[in-house]
């Protein structure tokens, strides 16, 4: 009776170190397994999108709407923005770099009121007579299609603070741009055009001799069209660098 009791008590030993050995086991693995969790959460590399990832590469300012870096607010006095998204900033002219003001009277960034009729020359926007901030640029006619591109961009006509034009939000992202309704001036003579009403916004691409490409939004729709060179638009600009596109894969046909 003594040997079985023996034998026993030495078995049940052998089975508490074995128990004791596999629990130490299973600690050290879930130790490991939570180090490398937080390892990774901590060198993980954050999520941006939108505003965010404009400011991550060194952007102010801008918002990602289909692929393209856009300025929140038009531009004003050349080389600078406009204080809100809801402010007009100045007309320019196409490939020119003096700005009209947004009233009456007429008068332009050089304390000049003779409004120049001639229609400008050139094939595009030249970077010299750019008035966009630096590191902005007049955006292109391409760059204008992806804003109207009803596939991936949401459009509507809304009345922001108080002010009629036109909200842009990316259906992916969800990011939201607004233009504002801020008329034009006309070619022949200056004079200030349906505020409130429409908005044009040149690119830097010229059509032909006396004509470039605008974007031109109101009430009902928005569209690119060729406008006269001498028109006075706002601007909206593009950031000089652009998010990289990556290329969707091609679907697998069976």
């Amino acid at each position: 009776m003594i040997i079985l009791r023996a034998k026993f008590n030495t078995r049940m030993k052998k089975i508490v170190n074995l128990l004791t050995i596999l629990l130490f086991t299973i600690a050290a693995f879930a130790q490991e397994a939570t180090t490398r969790v937080e390892t990774g959460a901590a060198n993980a590399k954050p999520e941006v999108s939108g505003a965010d990832s404009a400011k991550a590469k060194g952007i102010e300012g801008g918002i990602i709407i289909n692929g393209v870096i856009w300025a929140m607010s038009n531009v004003d006095e050349p080389g600078a923005f406009a204080r809100k998204p809801e402010d007009p900033g100045m007309f320019y002219q196409w490939n020119r770099y003096v700005g009209w003001c947004d009233i009456d009277p007429l008068v332009n960034s050089n304390d000049d009121n003779r409004w120049d009729s001639i229609i400008p020359i050139g094939y595009n926007w030249i970077k010299d007579n750019d008035p966009s901030p630096k590191g902005w640029r007049v955006p292109t006619f391409e760059e204008i299609d992806k804003l109207l591109d009803t596939d991936k961009v949401n459009r509507i006509w809304i009345t922001q603070n108080g002010v009629s034009g036109t909200r842009f939000t990316d259906k992916k992202s969800g990011n939201s741009i607004f233009f504002p309704a801020a008329g034009y001036r006309n070619a022949n003579d200056g004079a200030l055009n349906d505020v409130g009403t429409v908005g044009n916004y040149w690119s830097s691409t010229q059509n032909d001799a006396s004509t470039a490409y605008s974007l031109f939004i109101y009430s009902l729709s928005a569209g690119r069209f060729a406008s006269g060179s001498s028109y006075g638009f706002s601007l909206r600009c593009v950031s000089e660098e652009q998010p990289e596109i990556e290329e969707e894969p091609n679907p697998v046909i069976d």
